[in-house]
């Protein structure tokens, strides 16, 4: 009885596993082809499937066959005392040819199913092995072509140890075998090995063991380009005068020793095994280590860069072409000219575009203004181009997406967060260098309902970063669309084509039964015509449709064509591109694709960015449907592409040794770059990349830019400038500015320490902090304008105990000028109000305000008295509030007055003549 209850479970578990198994399967199916992505799905699923199930047979019929061999030697039995044991016990009974032979099909099929499981992880191993495109170079030691070492060697190595394991497992079941029927005879020369049947079967395996060995030691010979002994990643002279001639005796050694395990069946001499087995470890230590060692120890180190000179060469020429740093252009730039009015005229795309807005305080400001509702959050700041009245402006921009964590416990209900609270509403566009009086930023979009410059139509966010959880369209429950003035809600109906349809009683069951939810089959408010939308993060949509390509860590947002769109950088890497040298587990990366997801359908796009890449290449032959051309990208997308941080951080690392190319620099590091540092928030950090618009030397139009400055090594000086442009038609153009070498140019932390060391910023500094606010110092920005280099650095101020940063300040640096001032223009005035009049009409040229001291005498206005006296009588007053407020403790209302008496100040100063 008992045994029956327990087979009645166990056929539960199993009927159970088998119909959730069941249910994903075809929900899955269900998600793929809404997406048009079906043959995605059945080339991953039958591949995955296909090798994992052929690895289970094939180690099934090897493990079977193998035991099958001793059959025959168990039946004999010629152990005779444990055979009269097991006849005094009625055991041998059981040991009948049928019973081996069921006991040998149920042993085989279960070690098949234990070490079968892990091969389906390989499927993609296999479709590039079979689907592979040829680089257009190859290896400069063996000359095999690079799609060997990304395309073959993965899946070579992982037969080679499927086999290895094969026949290991294969050789302690069927050793086991024969040593428990046959064991070790103590003789007066030791123990004795067995001889006969088990003897030879052991020796075919040992046989294949070492032909495979022999193969390794072939691949392992070419992974020598793969090195990561020596001077640098890649094959040095010691690996290929000492390392490969080892393993190609080790090879010869391994080939020979299979041979004579064959022979040795015939020849029935055991101690051939140990003779065998002990000369290749003997020659495995001592070449494997020794030898190299000595050759490295006393031959390459004492004239090191003669004998490694060609493999620099090889690990320059090959690591600069896996980055694309070869494509890098180069050119001379000598900033250190005098700036005048007629050359800020000149680039009025720069001026007008400079970046004062730093994300991160940006990010806490949106929160608080725009997020209108404590359900909405704007999970990170975004920066992009937008033609806006008809100029080309830098923004910021960020998504108001719906956080249902924020919803009060009370409205967390089925209903509310399943089936009412489906989406986000909108965005929030600023430009970049606008604010108000108040130091806060202005909207060229904003507000719910979105009210603005930029064009918005379709503002509704079902696909986003923080859609986590599934929702239900079209139901009779209709979604909360936004919230209006009062209490009054809109209300809406999904009209898209997302979603998988429930038009039947068995989806809800599978789709209560995948999320453990009875509601979902039971709810009287879902119809036919109900839409069920599940894995709507855009992380994990992507990277669930192409698992193969890596993806940059911030999509960012794109209003384009009145609707909403995330745009996601993705990149191909390999780790196993000859000679170049590795940076996080990668040593080759292109980006290759450009993923478009629509925030209102959902649906996903594969733009091949890089059809030169022969990785996309084998992809797209792979899946021909997923991905399309460029070409085929909406101009309205096309605009607002960008070049990734990610790769452009990668590609910087690298840049710091690998823009040398002469291998006698590289080999002495005489010429080191670094990523130089800047403040924030109090704390030195790695400068981080910017996108900005600019006129870049040498060029006539303004243009959106990713920058970034370099250092020499160890030293704060700046010795280059890395520009990579975004706009077509020279998207994803890279150029370095070389500064002069023989004279300094100041670098980022030089100017933030003259900034530092001016006395009147560093005590208005301490003023505000004795006041209670926080000082944030935002991006330091290095703008060229034609031969000169003008700094600038954004100043917010934030309550101690967190609130709304504002933009309090503009620092601006100019060769030995630092200033300070409320606004940019101001800043701008400061410094170039004093170096020369300032032309009548640069006020409509640059958009700015021109203090009546910067204007030709004759417009200068006449100054009353009686403002002079008013003026006077405000700082007096304004002076004795702050002694009083001082006097009582106040120090955050004593800040207060000081600045309110600054501006006063600053006023009087404007007005005088």
């Amino acid at each position: 009885m008992r045994g029956r209850s327990l087979l009645i479970i166990f056929i539960i578990i199993i009927a159970g596993s088998l119909v959730f198994t069941a249910t994903n399967f075809y929900l899955d199916l269900l998600w793929f082809q809404d997406l048009e992505a079906g043959q995605v799905f059945w080339t991953q699923y039958l591949t995955r499937w296909g090798v994992r199930i052929g690895a289970l047979l094939f180690l099934f019929v090897f493990f079977f066959v193998n035991l099958m061999f001793t059959r025959r030697y168990v039946l004999s039995f010629p152990n005779l005392a444990l055979r009269e044991r097991l006849m005094a016990t009625g055991f041998m009974r059981y040991l009948t040819p049928r019973r081996l032979t069921i006991y040998f099909l149920i042993g085989a099929a279960v070690l098949a199913y234990m070490f079968s499981g892990y091969a389906g992880s390989y499927w993609m191993d296999f479709l590039r092995f079979f689907n592979h495109v040829p680089f257009t170079v190859s290896d400069p030691i063996f000359g095999v072509n690079v799609a060997f070492y990304v395309f073959k060697l993965p899946l070579y190595r992982f037969l080679y140890g499927f086999l290895m394991m094969a026949i290991v497992i294969s050789i302690l079941m069927v050793g086991a075998i024969y040593l428990f029927l046959n064991p070790p005879v103590q003789g007066g020369r030791g123990w004795t090995l067995p001889t006969g049947r088990g003897f030879s079967h052991l020796a075919v395996l040992l046989s294949l063991i070492f032909g495979l060995k022999a193969w390794d030691y072939r691949l392992q010979q070419l992974e020598l380009v793969l090195s990561e002994r020596g001077v640098v990643y890649g094959a040095g002279y010691t690996d290929i005068h000492a390392n490969y001639m080892v393993l190609l005796v080790l090879m010869i050694m391994a080939a020979a020793i299979a041979l004579l395990f064959i022979a040795n069946i015939f020849l029935r001499r055991s101690r051939l095994f140990l003779y065998g087995i002990l000369a290749l470890i003997g020659v495995s230590l001592l070449g494997g280590w020794a030898y190299p060692a000595g050759v490295q120890s006393f031959v390459v180190e004492p004239s090191e860069f003669a004998y490694e000179r060609e493999y620099l060469e090889h690990n320059i020429e090959y690591t600069r072409s896996a980055y694309g740093l070869d494509n890098f252009a180069s050119r001379s730039y000598e900033p250190g000219a005098t700036l005048t009015w007629d050359d800020l005229r000149e680039n009025t795309g720069t001026i007008k575009n400079v970046r004062l807005w730093d994300y991160r305080p940006l990010l806490n400001t949106f929160n608080e203004l725009q997020a209108i509702r404590p359900y909405y959050r704007f999970n990170n700041v975004d920066i992009d181009r937008y033609t806006v009245d008809g100029e080309y402006r830098q923004v910021m921009l960020s998504a108001r997406e719906l956080d249902k964590s924020r919803l009060a416990e009370q409205a967390r209900t089925w209903v509310n967060m399943q089936l009412q609270y489906t989406h986000g509403y909108g965005l929030t566009v600023s430009p970049v260098n606008e604010v108000t009086s108040e130091g806060l930023p202005r909207y060229f979009l904003g507000d719910i309902p979105p009210t603005g410059n930029i064009e918005m139509n379709n503002p509704a966010i079902y696909f986003g970063e923080l859609t986590n959880d599934y929702v239900i369209v079209n139901t009779d429950t209709p979604e909360f669309h936004y919230a209006t003035a009062g209490d009054e809600n809109e209300y809406t109906y999904y009209e898209g084509s997302a979603g998988i349809p429930l038009h039947s009683f068995l989806r809800r069951a599978l789709f209560a039964l995948k999320f453990g939810e009875y509601r979902i089959l039971v709810s009287n408010e879902l119809n036919r015509e109900s839409r069920f939308l599940f894995d709507r993060n855009i992380h994990e949509r992507v990277r669930r449709l192409a698992p193969f390509l890596h993806y940059d860590d911030n999509p960012y947002i794109v209003a384009a064509d009145g609707r909403l769109f995330w745009v996601q950088d993705a990149y191909t890497v390999t780790e196993r591109y000859p000679y170049s040298a590795p940076i996080g587990g990668i040593n080759y990366i292109r980006n290759s694709v450009k993923v478009v997801i629509d925030a209102y359908n959902g649906s996903v796009d594969y733009y091949i960015a890089d059809p030169e890449d022969p990785l996309v290449q084998t992809y797209r032959s792979i899946f021909p449907e997923l991905f399309k051309s460029f070409e085929e990208m909406p101009e309205s997308l096309m605009a607002h592409l960008r070049y990734p941080v990610d790769i452009f951080n990668i590609q910087s690392k690298m840049l710091t040794l690998y823009h040398i190319t002469d291998p006698n620099v590289f080999y002495t590091r005489e010429d080191l770059w670094a990523i130089p540092l800047e403040q924030y928030f109090g704390q030195e950090q790695l400068i981080e990349p910017y996108y900005t618009i600019l006129q870049l030397p040498g060029y006539s139009e303004p243009e959106y830019v990713l920058i970034l400055p370099f250092t020499p090594d160890k030293r704060n000086n700046m010795i280059a400038w890395l520009v990579a442009r975004c706009d077509q038609p020279n998207f994803g153009e890279v150029e370095m500015f070389l500064f002069p070498k023989e004279r300094v140019i100041l670098g980022p932390k030089q100017v933030e320490n003259r900034i530092d060391q001016d006395t009147e910023i560093s005590e208005q500094f301490t003023l505000w902090s004795q006041s209670g606010s926080r000082v944030i110092r935002g991006n330091l920005l290095v703008l060229p304008i034609n031969n000169a280099l003008l700094y600038v650095e954004p100043v917010f101020l934030e309550a101690e105990g967190g609130g709304l940063p504002e933009l309090a300040r503009v620092i601006v640096v100019f060769q030995d000028k630092v200033v300070m001032e409320n606004t940019l223009e101001e800043a701008l005035i400061h410094i170039f109000g004093e170096l020369e009049t300032v032309p009548a009409d640069i006020e409509e040229d640059l958009s700015i305000d021109i203090p009546e001291e910067a204007q030709p005498d004759e417009e200068r206005s006449v100054i009353a008295d009686e403002d002079l006296a008013e003026l006077i009588g405000q700082a007096q007053a304004v002076y004795e509030e702050a002694l009083q407020r001082q006097q009582e403790g106040d120090w955050a209302g004593y800040g207060e007055k000081i600045e309110e008496l600054e501006e006063i100040l600053s006023e009087l100063g404007r007005l005088l003549p």
